[in-house]
């Protein structure tokens, strides 16, 4: 039995031999070559990776008015860390930081060994330089074996590469501290509303707490685990004597756990309709932080920029104010508001509503295209101008009219009956009076094509474009209906327009940005744009001298006669119909400005609200509100903003005035021939029967002229009305037979000239896009008609 023990032993010990020089055998060449890696050329780190940094937004005045980030956070300089806020980090994360090589291995031992005895770990050994590892270089590796073993070479090897300072500042900047804040300067921010050099040591303990189960101890989701914890880094600072236990029990009892996402009061801002907008374009609408959206949101959200806009606070706070003036109403009717710089088309002030509530109130009202109703008006005015069309030109806008439904051969004409009618006078009137016929028939003389295009030129912005893909917004079509508003434009869209025409022909396109930095302090873009000349100078001018009477003494005239007494201003009204929409786009030599009202959410007739009829306005017109808050928001902008200066006069006009008249539906006449007239009795017989007043021939075509005055001499300041066509009743000589002495003398009336329709030339074509091609005109002797 003992020759049997004695025989098992020895072969297992053999078998234990063989076994251990096999794996020796297999293990030795990687041991070999583990034991010599120094002699290799060792993995490179690679750099840093650029730190996420929240973008800042300032005004004119250089105040802060948002901020833009997908996780907040606000790198810091180690040079900017308070050594009492470092101590406490080092304290509870890594006591022996400025001691170690990256790998503490006292700590990592012991924590093993704690792991091991508990059925989970329970304790941490991860110095800082191995979390700065683990944040920049190992997100995405698999937690397996090796996870450990690379994390600790990595570690050794950073060491190697960077100061501990550098480390450090690492650390301090990418550590997460819940709420979605990354580093000591959000964690500062967003728990104690202060900046990292405001911290003192027991709030950077708390913070430096957190970091090892940062979610578990937020104090806001948390508060009871979170104050645990807190418990736990007193002791560790008491044990440390860092805290006596005097200062510690003070602590215990003044200390007050965040319960609250904070902000810091000089930082604090709020979502509005121009940051959104801003946010907007710099992501969808702009190509100035990168070609790619991609790249757009990543740089604008992450890259420290600091953004340089154009708002200006003093002209936003008048213009909300100026929005007040439209009553509070439980129908929802809202108003907007956008104003440009005239001379650069700078957005200084933006209006979307009421005011911008997340979740409730985001619907930008002032970028909201809606029907503009006579408001376009200035755009055909300009482009009639242009075409060489001068104020006192003639056109008919005798209502109701019937004019060509061009594109609509099913309905070969398109009636206009609403409005007023304005008979045969200046161009200069009909604007003033805002006469829907006659600006409808001017739209056409111009040519609808040639209008879209002016349309697009003079209000050209980054919502509006030539080119632009339908499916991002309905194009601008040359509809019949033009002139009475039939295309959807926005208020920033018309503010552009009348741009135009303040900044004497120039245009500029609005835009939000003066200049960007990069987070290092580096401009990396400045806005400069030369601007495009639309319109002659004398154009201009002259579009502007004649809407002045818009406020003067047209349709605004109510609402802003005093106003236009003391300033320079010029403008145009526009309601839409059934009072859908009012309109009021005006400008001065420093702001142009577009007022809306309207529902946001539909097409509401704006007609019989009780707290609008309260204030004097049974009906909502350009006249009404939109006047009101354009000239409330104006009143408020004082000598110390602008000079005030007043636009030149116009040259004089090259030419005397013609007529103005649409080929196709206006046909020109001449005299064929006469006819001589019956014979009647002399005037002082009391049997005759005297012509009736406005005689003229049968044969004449219904004239819508006025009196014709000499080529020379304007025409009549207010024109009558279009005369109705006259028929001419049978004239007798009755039979005298009673007379003693002679027979009664008869009178022969003057020869009646026929009239006939002679030649009248062709519309415009419509790929005349030419803005100084000629319009159809013909002199004011010159008889003009409907065509038969």
């Amino acid at each position: 039995m003992r020759f049997s023990w004695v025989f098992r032993l020895a072969l297992v010990i053999g078998a234990g031999a063989l076994l251990m020089s096999a794996t020796v055998v297999a293990v030795a060449p990687r041991i070999w070559r583990i034991a010599n890696a120094h002699e290799e050329t060792p993995v490179e780190l690679p750099d840093f990776a650029d730190l996420s940094a929240r973008t800042t937004v300032f005004d004119v005045q250089g105040n802060e008015i948002a901020s833009f980030e997908v996780e907040n956070s606000q790198p810091v300089s180690i040079d900017d860390v308070p050594q009492e806020v470092i101590d406490a980090f080092l304290a509870v994360e890594d006591n022996e930081f400025f001691v170690h090589k990256g790998v503490n291995v006292r700590s990592l031992f012991r924590a093993t060994l704690s792991n091991l005895s508990t059925e989970g770990p329970i304790q941490g050994a991860s110095t800082i330089t191995m979390q700065v590892v683990k944040n920049d270089f190992m997100a995405g590796f698999p937690r397996d074996g090796r996870y450990k073993l690379l994390q600790i070479t990595y570690a050794v090897r950073l060491e190697k590469h960077k100061t501990k300072e550098e480390i450090l500042e690492r650390y301090l900047n990418t550590v997460f501290f819940g709420q979605n804040s990354y580093g000591i300067g959000a964690a500062a921010e967003t728990y104690f509303g202060k900046s990292v050099q405001e911290l003192d040591f027991i709030e950077a303990a708390f913070l430096a707490g957190m970091v090892q189960a940062p979610s578990t101890y937020d104090p806001i989701i948390n508060p009871e685990q979170s104050r645990n914890r807190f418990a736990l880094v007193l002791n560790r600072l008491e044990d440390d004597e860092l805290l006596t236990e005097a200062e510690r029990s003070e602590v215990e009892e003044t200390f007050v756990i965040p319960e609250r996402v904070r902000a810091r009061a000089e930082r604090a801002t709020k979502r509005t309709y121009f940051t959104e907008a801003l946010r907007d374009y710099l992501l969808n609408r702009s190509d100035i932080l990168g070609d790619t959206y991609d790249e757009r949101y990543t740089r604008l959200h992450r890259g420290g920029l600091n953004i340089h806009t154009t708002f200006d606070p003093f002209l936003q706070a008048r213009a909300e104010e100026a929005r007040d003036e439209l009553p509070d109403n439980f129908t929802g009717i809202d108003a907007a508001l956008t104003s440009l710089d005239t001379r650069t088309g700078a957005i200084r002030a933006m209006v979307g509503g009421k005011g911008f509530i997340p979740g409730q109130r985001e619907v930008n009202l002032a970028l909201a295209p809606s029907q503009t109703g006579s408001s376009i008006k200035l755009f055909i005015l300009a482009a009639a101008l242009q075409a060489g069309a001068t104020p006192d030109d003639v056109v008919d806008g005798t209502h109701p009219c019937r004019l060509p439904n061009v594109g609509d051969p099913v309905n070969p004409t398109f009636e206009i009956r609403g409005g007023v009618s304005g008979g045969v006078d200046t161009l200069r009137r009909h604007t003033v009076r805002s006469i829907n016929c006659a600006f409808a028939r001017t739209s056409q003389i111009v040519g609808l094509n040639r209008m879209v295009d002016t349309v697009y030129r003079m209000a050209a912005n980054p919502y509006l474009y030539q080119g632009q893909p339908a499916t991002e917004r309905e194009p601008i079509q040359p509809f019949s209906a033009f002139a009475t508003g039939a295309n959807e434009l926005s208020t920033l869209d018309m503010a552009a327009g009348i741009q135009t025409i303040a900044n004497e022909g120039v245009h500029h396109e609005p835009y939000y940005v003066e200049y960007i930095e990069d987070a290092s302090g580096a401009r990396i873009y400045t806005h400069a744009a030369e601007g495009a000349r639309v319109l002659d100078r004398n154009v201009a001018l002259t579009a502007v001298d004649v809407m002045k009477g818009v406020l003067t003494g047209g349709t605004a005239r109510r609402s802003l006669a005093d106003f236009a007494s003391r300033r320079p201003a010029f403008g145009k009204t526009g309601t839409q119909q059934n009072n859908w929409t009012a309109f009021f786009v005006g400008a001065t030599p420093e702001l142009s400005t577009a007022v809306m009202v309207r529902d946001p959410d539909r097409y509401t007739p704006m007609r019989g609200i009780p707290e609008f009829e309260a204030a004097g306005v049974p009906r909502v017109q350009g006249g009404t509100f939109p006047a009101r808050i354009w000239g409330a928001y104006m009143e408020e902008i004082g000598l110390e903003q602008f000079e005030f200066a007043d636009w030149d006069r116009p040259d004089s006009q090259p030419r005397g005035p013609a007529r103005l008249y649409l080929p196709g539906n206006e046909c020109l006449f001449q005299i064929v021939g006469y006819e001589t007239p019956a014979t009647v009795p002399p005037a002082d017989d009391p049997a005759a029967t005297p012509a009736p007043q406005g005689f003229r021939s049968p044969h004449a075509p219904p004239s819508t002229d006025p009196p014709a005055p000499p080529p020379t001499a304007p025409p009549a300041t207010d024109p009558p009305a279009t005369d109705p066509p006259v028929t001419t009743p049978p004239v007798t000589t009755p039979s005298v037979t009673t007379l003693p002495v002679e027979t009664v003398p008869t009178t022969t009336l003057p020869p009646v000239p026929i009239f006939g329709q002679v030649e009248s030339g062709t519309t415009i074509p419509p790929d005349v896009l030419d803005p100084n091609a000629p319009l159809p005109s013909v002199p004011l002797s010159q008889r003009v008609g409907p065509c038969r």
